[in-house]
């Protein structure tokens, strides 16, 4: 393998209906900070778009960052499917030859990022929460060579109990699924219009091609709390799911919604689409709350990017009050109605 004729940072752009997936934008904006690490020339940002009558989307790609955007259009990836998904991918990759592949760690994505790494020969570092330019290993080490600016896809293992930096010195293109919400759109260029490249490889169904009979799409009256800007969080020290009323009420007062940690949701008390954590969802609100939670490094990981972070808790040594800007040692019980009716009458005498 050549590694010189790979170049550029390409992001999979994930669309489900037409519409483009947040996830797409959000990296479009870490590759470009990516690319401004690489060598000019071999920084180009890509975008993959991937379906059947989406060539009119590439437009809201340019906006967020991508230089040119693929289009792979046919009739047979109208719906999600791996093996036309994972054809039109790989051979993008083994056309185009890109340095770095960029995947959302989305149902969609968990499935074909494998697939297609193990098609085109190379490694896949899963879940990623940082990834950066930099040179590997992190550290010289005697009688091997170090190289530089690698892409290095950190990830937490172990359950979330230790961290891990990861690369593909040898391989290419060096290919990493990230979680939504952790890294951040840039600001949209209105008007940009996109360098399309279409490319299709030809599609001709075989054994592998599964028939979708039906779609069936889930009604949810919950909200997703990626995009809440208050979440009003709460861990084991709620002590109930009952007593999650009292959580409930701080967050319709203050036009917000209910999230919580993992230990709530083992004990059953919420769903896991209202979880908050490393195996649950990143969220950046502007405001959130923790209550009864411990703060356990791996519900840290998901939401320490908050714009600000309230604590309450009993134990006055729990590791949430590291992360919190405020923080209120006492009974949840107690403070948390006070809490409430304190802002209701403050809203009334507005």
């Amino acid at each position: 393998m050549n590694l010189e004729e790979y170049k550029g940072v390409y992001v999979f752009a994930q669309q489900v209906d037409n519409q483009i997936s947040g996830i797409a934008y959000e990296l479009l904006g870490k590759a470009k900070e990516l690319a401004a690490d690489l060598d000019e020339g071999r920084n180009e940002v890509v975008a993959v778009l991937i379906g059947s009558d989406v060539k009119g989307l590439a437009d809201s790609l340019a906006e967020y960052g991508a230089d040119k955007v693929i289009v792979v259009d046919d009739p047979e990836l109208k719906e999600y499917r791996t093996e036309p998904y994972a054809h039109a991918l790989s051979s993008v990759i083994n056309e185009f030859k890109p340095e770095i592949m960029l995947v959302g760690a989305t149902a969609i994505g968990r499935d074909l990022g494998p697939t297609v790494s193990a098609r085109v020969a190379t490694g896949l570092t899963a879940d990623c929460t940082v990834l950066d330019i930099g040179d590997f290993p992190l550290q010289p080490l005697p009688n091997q060579e170090q190289k530089h600016k690698q892409l290095l896809m950190t990830r937490p293992a172990f359950g979330g109990n230790t961290i891990a930096t990861i690369a593909c010195p040898d391989n290419r293109p060096q290919m990493a699924t990230v979680r939504p919400g952790v890294m951040q759109k840039i600001e949209p260029i209105k008007g940009a219009k996109a360098n399309v490249v279409e490319f299709n490889p030809g599609f001709t169904p075989n054994d592998r091609y599964v028939t979708i009979k039906e779609v069936v799409k889930a009604v949810s009256n919950t909200v997703d709390i990626m995009d809440a800007k208050i979440l009003v969080s709460g861990g084991r020290g709620v002590g109930s799911p009952e007593n999650f009323k009292i959580l409930e009420d701080l967050a319709e007062v203050l036009g917000g919604t209910v999230s919580c940690s993992r230990a709530v949701v083992d004990s059953g008390w919420k769903p896991k689409d209202l979880q908050v954590g490393q195996t649950g969802k990143t969220v950046r609100p502007n405001v959130y709350f923790a209550i009864g939670i411990s703060g356990a490094i791996q519900h840290v990981a998901g939401m320490e990017e908050s714009d600000l972070i309230i604590a309450i808790n009993k134990d006055e040594d729990a590791p949430i009050f590291d992360v919190a800007d405020y923080g209120i040692v006492g009974d949840l019980n107690k403070i948390v109605p006070q809490l409430t009716a304190d802002i209701k009458a403050a809203i009334a005498n507005k």
